[in-house]
């Protein structure tokens, strides 16, 4: 396990509310008078968690890129995952797993809005590459507001042996990728089922490509080429939501 920051008025309400056992002190800004970050410290000196006050320079130091809003806390992480958990996060989910991959998403506001998506869709777990993706920094958490918590995240040593173990479990995988005239609304998305995307500039890599059951694309009409990476793993885990939805 190890310290980490999250930092902003939503993050730390999520940790408070959802992980407080985890918490080991807020630090709120020297004069600070907006409501709710007056709130979250009274709420965490219920909790028996040290609130102490700091200049704007300590929290801005701290907190790195991410905007702090007058209220950061220190948060002890628990160890992302590994793929030695991933046959029993399947096993939990059943028929109803649904997994995101994410091969190589370095910004970190990618990969906190992907984890918000996740969270929001009911994912099972997200897997990236452990040597190849942004790890868990306080901008990623803000950006991901709370999802960071609440959904495992598997960091794979091997990502082409993770998208096998998958597989051996019963897991269909569809990869999206621009050059191919599959759209992904003609997936049947029932069942455990899971989504690969690939970093912002290229994409899947070639293993990985190779090791999904079906190559689809997001249709788009219009002029744009790609979409934000984020904004098409939104689009796919509710499109496989829609899917589980409807009746047989």
């Amino acid at each position: 396990m190890s310290d980490s920051w999250i930092v902003g008025i939503n993050p730390v309400e999520g940790a408070l509310s959802n992980d407080a056992s985890r918490v080991r002190e807020v630090l709120v800004e020297q004069g600070q008078r907006n409501a709710r970050v007056q709130e979250l410290a009274t709420r965490a000196k219920a909790l028996n968690i040290p609130v102490h006050h700091r200049s704007r320079d300590e929290l801005d130091r701290v907190s790195g890129e991410a905007r702090h809003q007058g209220i950061v806390a220190r948060y002890e992480a628990p160890p992302m995952g590994s793929e030695n958990d991933i046959e029993r996060l399947l096993t939990e989910a059943g028929q109803n797993a649904l997994v995101l991959v994410l091969d190589g998403v370095t910004d970190p506001h990618n990969l906190g809005a992907c984890l918000r998506s996740a969270a929001a869709a009911g994912a099972t777990m997200v897997i990236v590459p452990k040597d190849r993706a942004v790890g868990l920094t306080p901008v990623v958490r803000r950006a991901s507001a709370g999802g960071a918590d609440r959904v495992p995240l598997i960091a794979a040593t091997n990502l082409a042996r993770a998208l096998r173990t998958l597989k051996d479990a019963g897991v269909w995988i569809t990869g999206l990728a621009g050059d191919t005239e599959t759209s992904v609304y003609s997936i049947d998305m029932r069942g455990p089922v899971a989504v690969v995307l690939g970093s912002e500039g290229e994409g899947m890599r070639r293993l990985t490509r190779e090791t999904c059951d079906f190559v689809a694309q997001i249709p788009m009409p219009g002029v744009m080429e790609s979409l934000n990476v984020s904004v098409a793993t939104g689009i796919v885990l509710f499109e496989a939501l829609r899917q589980r939805s409807e009746k047989r």
